[in-house]
């Protein structure tokens, strides 16, 4: 069964979020007699760690792309590559017969630049194929097993290069996912610990009560304490 997609708990940047969990982590280390008293203690606080750091060691999205494009470079090389293969191929083709004919019309080459990569990947090997059918017809302008294995391999280049990428847009998504999962980890400990700071300093001191509140980024923290300092 097909795992069903998930949700971001938090509305704040994974750095936002990170940064906000060790400032957390902080401040209960210097309230942690306080919060042994609910039953969060050192171990607990070292696990919250953990999490954090592993969060952090993440790949995140601008790496992730980043190898995507990288890929994506390589297999547009390879498709030029084969394309190039096909053209001279075909070049020596069309001395033979003439391009409105079945025998020329069998390749498939007419229109090569317009060809999704699956498309020329075919067209690369019928071209290939195609040669090999008609090579003693071929043969006095100079198309030989030299020529036609140019083709072939320049298919194989191009294959490896579709399959890395997919295999890299698959790795971008399986790393989403992941990070999002450890992310939503990461929140929902961070909530448990600052409902434990609030709880604690609802009634005691307002700053550190403060310092327990969750807010949608840091900028959105500024504003409400700039706000609160001007009353």
């Amino acid at each position: 069964m097909k795992k069903q997609p998930g949700h971001r708990l938090y509305n704040v940047s994974d750095a936002d979020l990170y940064v906000q969990c060790m400032e957390a982590l902080r401040h209960a280390h210097r309230d942690l007699e306080l919060f042994t008293q609910y039953g969060y203690g050192v171990d607990r606080l070292k696990s919250f760690k953990s999490l954090c750091d592993q969060f952090r060691n993440l790949p995140d999205d601008d790496e992730m792309v980043g190898e995507q494009m990288i890929t994506t470079e390589k297999k547009n090389l390879a498709s030029e590559k084969l394309k190039t293969a096909i053209r001279s191929l075909m070049t020596r083709v069309a001395m033979k017969y003439h391009d409105r004919t079945g025998r020329y019309r069998k390749f498939g080459t007419a229109k090569l630049g317009d060809m999704s990569d699956p498309q020329l990947l075919f067209c690369g090997r019928r071209v290939a194929r195609v040669a090999r059918q008609q090579i003693d017809f071929l043969a006095d302008v100079g198309v030989n097993e030299n020529v036609i294995q140019r083709v072939l391999d320049a298919c194989t280049e191009f294959e490896n290069g579709m399959n890395i990428q997919q295999d890299k847009l698959h790795d971008r998504d399986i790393a989403v996912e992941r990070r999002m999962d450890q992310g939503n980890k990461l929140y929902t400990e961070l909530v448990v610990l600052c409902d434990i700071g609030k709880d604690i300093w609802a009634e005691r001191d307002r700053t550190k009560y403060d310092q327990y509140c969750l807010y949608d980024s840091n900028n959105e923290q500024k504003k409400a304490s700039r706000m609160r300092n001007a009353e």
